[in-house]
């Protein structure tokens, strides 16, 4: 399964409409064993920008493919200059109203399981308990020679002991973590290695072109054959990755459930969209339920 294989995806004419009623989607969680797939829709309330709404990043960015990064000295300077200055963003991110519903409805037994398409951990920091990260987290990193891991934060240490006077001013931040920089302000920004071997690192996330680890990718479909049903929060479904799992669950005869303003490439095969923000009907839902909903987590170390 590869991550991402169309940037580029518009609805057709003839999806079904949405609607602004939540009671389906309060009748699925009263029910039970929901398994929940999100994607960058439910962080944009923390600040988060998602790719394809309107104004969203794609339309002046272009993330990192994993064949340039491995391929291009250059590509990796740009990458973690910008990755560098995106993940002050990310760490001051914190779970928004959608974030804390999800684990409030998890704490209730309602859900078969957790997958998210996002990378900036949120759900975990609501939380959420064994979460999926589909396209992995940007908390961590890990060397493409040794296959070592460590803590984001420790490398974001030593990048800023490199690059002292790197204070580049972005233009905007994107869902990968990636900042808006020039090639200028990238100027003569210096990478650090793997202090175990020497090796090239990478954030431990899949990279568009990149193939998501299989025993991964079969957890996932597990995880679709024990639900009741698929509820999708915030995702266009573009990535195949997220799209297959709604096409198992279809297949299977297992509702499906969208969350998302727009138009996504699975509502053909949902029962029903609900076309309003993640945190407007999630805490909608949970009074309907009498789920309370915690407010703000505490800040991430």
């Amino acid at each position: 399964m590869r991550m991402r294989p169309t940037l580029n995806w518009t609805p057709a004419g003839d999806l079904p409409p949405g609607t602004t009623d939540v009671m389906p989607v309060a009748d699925v969680l009263s029910a039970g064993r929901v398994l929940v797939v999100t994607g960058a829709g439910i962080s944009t309330e923390s600040g988060i920008p998602d790719y394809r709404s309107e104004g969203g990043s794609l339309s002046r960015h272009t993330p990192m493919t994993y064949q340039d990064f491995t391929g291009s000295a250059q590509a990796r300077r740009r990458y973690w200059a910008r990755s560098h200055l995106g993940w002050r963003t990310f760490a001051r991110a914190r779970p928004n109203a959608g974030h804390r519903a999800v684990a409030a409805f998890q704490r209730r037994g309602m859900l078969a399981g957790v997958i998210t398409q996002n990378v900036d951990g949120l759900h975990q920091s609501a939380g959420s308990d064994g979460v999926v990260e589909l396209h992995g987290g940007l908390d961590r990193v890990v060397c493409l020679s040794c296959g070592a891991l460590s803590p984001r934060g420790e490398l974001a240490a030593r990048l800023e002991e490199a690059n002292p006077l790197f204070e580049p001013v972005a233009a905007g931040i994107n869902p990968d973590g990636d900042a808006d920089l020039t090639d200028d302000q990238v100027g003569g920004f210096r990478v650090v290695s793997c202090t175990i071997c020497g090796g090239v690192l990478k954030p431990d996330v899949v990279f568009f072109g990149e193939s998501v680890p299989p025993p991964r990718v079969e957890h996932c479909r597990e995880l679709v054959r024990g639900a009741a049903s698929l509820l999708v929060l915030g995702s266009s479904l573009t990535v195949m990755s997220g799209l297959r799992l709604v096409r198992q669950a279809s297949e299977a005869g297992k509702p499906v459930l969208i969350v998302n303003r727009d138009p996504t490439r699975g509502d053909q095969h949902a029962v029903t969209r609900v076309a309003l923000p993640l945190g407007t009907a999630l805490t909608a839902v949970a009074g309907q339920l009498g789920v309370p909903v915690d407010g703000e987590a505490a800040p991430r170390a």
